[in-house]
């Protein structure tokens, strides 16, 4: 799977330029990603295919670091950084920015915030999409309503794998530059809780939204990243030789 090695600001960089320039999708990638690709082909394939992968979760990233060219930055990348930063820069380009996911609710108070935080920021539109299976019609007014939008890029959280599958239909269809940002409304939103600074640094995210949602993530941090850390012992000793 390519992953982008590259820099914090690279990253925004290339996400602005993307969505000024040549549309492509871009892909928030960790151990959990991995973990769903393993047992979905077709999630394999797509994540294999058209779009831009980088790296978000701090042992993707360090195994990256082991495994590429000396003096290449090799960042991680997190998406509500990523998400916030984008809207920030973006207003020196007039970016224009939908939000596409969460509940109505959760848009509401993500539109309010982003009012509040990056004055100048221009939101062209936002959709909840309802759970389960829309049909082609559905997804048809969807499409017509980012596009008659203006939108330069469409924000993507609906959940991994659904928002990566979702981005790349969307880009297809309307020919706009997507990212697939996981919880990046919430936290902006403030309707789920950021990890405290000192933990960060501590490199302990990971733990404190464990401890947060234990029902909805223990699968994922503790099935999904023994199974990564075996992918990547592999990965690695596989290039050092």
């Amino acid at each position: 799977m390519p992953i982008a090695s590259t820099s914090t600001d690279d990253a925004v960089t290339a996400v602005l330029d993307a969505a000024h320039g040549t549309p492509t999708t871009f892909r928030l990638v960790n151990a959990g990603t991995f973990d769903a690709a393993t047992s979905q082909p077709d999630y394999w394939t797509l994540l294999r295919g058209r779009g831009v992968n980088l790296p978000d979760g701090r042992p993707l990233r360090s195994i990256l670091a082991r495994t590429t060219a000396k003096g290449q930055r090799c960042d991680q990348v997190r998406g509500p950084w990523l998400f916030e930063a984008c809207l920030d820069r973006g207003r020196e380009r007039g970016t224009r920015h939908f939000l596409l996911g969460a509940t109505e609710e959760t848009l509401d108070q993500l539109s309010a915030q982003i009012e509040s935080k990056f004055p100048g920021a221009i939101l062209a539109g936002a959709y909840a999409p309802p759970f389960g299976e829309r049909s082609s019609a559905e997804m048809a007014l969807q499409d017509a309503a980012i596009t008659d939008s203006g939108a330069d890029i469409v924000w993507v959280a609906l959940g991994t794998p659904k928002q990566d599958t979702e981005a790349l239909r969307v880009l297809q269809a309307t020919g706009i530059t997507t990212a697939a940002v996981g919880a990046a409304f919430d936290f902006t939103a403030g309707t789920k809780r950021a990890a405290p600074h000192l933990v960060s640094r501590l490199h302990a995210e990971w733990l404190f939204r464990f401890v947060s949602e234990p029902r909805r993530l223990w699968r994922r941090y503790l099935i999904g990243n023994a199974r990564f850390l075996l992918l990547g012992a592999r990965h690695v000793m596989t290039s050092r030789r």
